[in-house]
């Protein structure tokens, strides 16, 4: 969190800045480990390892023959908007991604070569459970650049076979991590970065390390469904990677590719994940993957993985789905999200799918540069009506902040830990149709009725307002317009969300990440939506918006939502699911 931006008033606003303070202080401890994961005398610390490579425009991110990620920061906080938002244009395969089996593998019912069960398990059919398990990292690196240019290094099953001999054998719930470094060496900005991808591929530099396809029969004979790569891609260069992708994926297995960082990992015993926005209908999508490594945590979440113990928590981002903001009336929409189709994979017979989204569609992150403008911003160039709401806020809670923190500086550990669902349905159909567009409030009191009953809220909780929202609306256009173009234009009762006053108090707990299944915590109301984001901001706080079926998480479950590693991003889509 950055310092606030204003003339301080330390008497009457004493009791906001106590909340900066402690704010500041639980994000420097969280970024470490989580305050509600702490290691008793005697146990090994919990650690939250970021295992992405940062998605940017100067960064080899994207596969070198496809279009280029594109991220253009169209709404900027000023005289036409109080927020910051972004358009991307990016392709699957861009970053750390996700591999899923219609990669390579078509219908059963296709006629084609390549057809199996597989075929129709795009990345919102994978099951939950399959994003997660225990890590087991595989070194291979002496095969790094050891190779003639254009060619791979290959990772067989007799250096699998040789890892079970000196660890264990391999067994459903594990995920085999191939470590070569390769990413790690040559993942960098442009011109050097070309090393990563485009020169092995134009066969002017050694290729990355991959599996053969012997490997990947062996290890689906040992029932491993998730692997991942520090590699550019799983498949070996020139001739293997497709026999391999095949070999692995036929069996319903997904992946990680473009991992990185993977030596911060032991050999067993860490937490793995890998998550990936819910496209409807991809074969592949950009994604977020790290690791949770030592203390008690880890292998509570393992145990969890292996019992297939997982909720997926996220919408599906379709078409024709109210997957992006509409804005109130005509002209104020956000970049509505769009399949673009381009080329065509040789093995699927399909074109490639790429998108242009909003930053905010979907299930999807706040971070506090959202709403917050940075350090130096001149007030004054808010339009007439945002500097009026915003004396009236500083009046009542003091000066709002500012802030740089984009997406990519929002840990994981943030946007992690014990769900705490506090229900809110009962506020449905509270607020008279003479005062729409507006939202039911959740006020403090809501909240403190929820720790009567199930105890008090500590730092590291994630709460997780739950109104049923998404699940009675998220529904295919038309209809799905009374999720958020009905309350917007006041035709339809908003959805229940928090105040500013219930922010504040979330914040004086040591709440670090507030959630909803709702389209967004700020509610209909565009000035206690706005005020809403700023109390969140100013005190380091971050939200996670439109989770659904919140009705399926037992209680105790642990939250886990991670967006892709964008530079310079004020949002950003990603998954949600949580254990138990």
């Amino acid at each position: 969190m950055t310092p606030i931006h204003a003339k301080e008033k330390p008497l009457v606003h004493r009791a906001v800045l106590l909340t900066l303070l402690v704010a500041v202080g639980l994000q420097l401890l969280t970024e470490s480990r989580p305050l509600t994961n702490s290691a008793s005398a005697g146990e090994e610390e919990t650690q939250f390892v970021d295992l992405s490579l940062l998605v940017a425009s100067d960064y080899p991110c994207t596969w070198p023959t496809f279009p280029a990620f594109q991220i253009n920061h169209y709404k900027k906080i000023g005289p036409r908007s109080v927020y910051n938002s972004d358009i991307l244009i990016m392709d699957g395969n861009t970053g750390t991604q996700l591999d899923v089996p219609t990669h390579s593998v078509t219908p059963a019912d296709s006629g084609f070569p390549n057809a199996g069960w597989a075929g129709t398990v795009t990345t919102d059919k994978v099951l939950a459970w399959q994003f997660v398990g225990e890590a087991c990292v595989v070194d291979c690196a002496e095969l790094l650049d050891s190779t003639p240019n254009g060619r791979s290094g290959l990772i067989t099953q007799e250096r699998i076979k040789l890892w079970e001999k000196k660890n264990r054998p391999l067994a459903a719930g594990d995920v085999v991590l191939f470590r070569s470094g390769f990413s790690d060496k040559h993942y960098k900005p442009f011109p050097e970065g070309r090393r990563f991808a485009a020169d092995p591929v134009a066969g002017k530099s050694p290729g990355w390390p991959g599996p053969d396809p012997a490997c990947m029969e062996y290890l689906a004979s040992r029932k491993v469904m998730t692997l991942g790569i520090d590699s550019t891609s799983m498949g070996p260069m020139p001739d293997l990677a497709e026999p391999t992708h095949y070999a692995g994926l036929k069996h319903g297995m997904i992946w990680t590719e473009g991992a990185t960082g993977l030596g911060a990992l032991p050999r067993t015993g860490s937490f793995y994940c890998m998550m990936g926005p819910k496209h409807v209908g991809d074969p592949y999508s950009e994604g977020r993957a790290f690791g949770i490594v030592g203390g008690p945590l880890a292998k509570r979440l393992i145990a969890s993985a292996r019992k297939k113990n997982v909720v997926d928590l996220s919408v599906g981002l379709a078409d024709n789905l109210p997957t992006s903001w509409p804005g109130h009336g005509v002209g104020n929409h956000r970049q509505a999200y769009m399949t673009i189709y381009f080329g065509k994979n040789p093995n699927t017979r399909t074109a490639f799918p790429m998108h242009m989204v909003d930053s905010h569609a979907g299930t999807h992150l706040v971070p506090p540069s959202y709403a917050l403008p940075r350090k130096g911003f001149d007030n004054r160039d808010y339009a007439p009506e945002a500097q009026q709401w915003l004396s009236e806020y500083e009046k009542k809670y003091g000066p709002r902040g500012t802030s740089d923190v984009t997406t990519e500086k929002v840990p994981i550990a943030q946007t992690c830990g014990p769900a705490r669902v506090i229900d809110v349905k009962h506020l449905l159909g509270t607020i008279a149709k003479g005062k729409w567009p507006a939202s039911p409030e959740i006020t403090k009191a809501e909240i403190q009725n929820y720790e009567k009953k199930h105890g008090a809220l500590k730092a590291g909780d994630i709460v997780i307002f739950q109104s049923g929202w998404s699940d009675l609306y998220y529904k295919p256009l038309p209809k799905g317009s009374a999720c958020m173009e009905d309350p917007l234009n006041g035709t339809r009762e908003g959805w229940p969300a928090p105040g500013p006053d219930a922010i504040q108090y979330l914040a004086g707990k040591g709440i670090r990440c507030v959630a909803t299944d709702a389209p967004s915590l700020g509610g209909a109301d565009p000035k206690h939506a706005l005020w809403t984001y700023w109390m969140l901001g100013t005190n380091g706080m971050v939200g996670v918006e439109f989770l659904t079926n919140l009705s399926n998480l037992p209680t105790g479950g642990y939250f886990m939502f991670a967006a892709g590693k964008i530079k310079g991003c004020h949002g950003g889509p990603g998954r949600a699911i949580a254990l138990y």
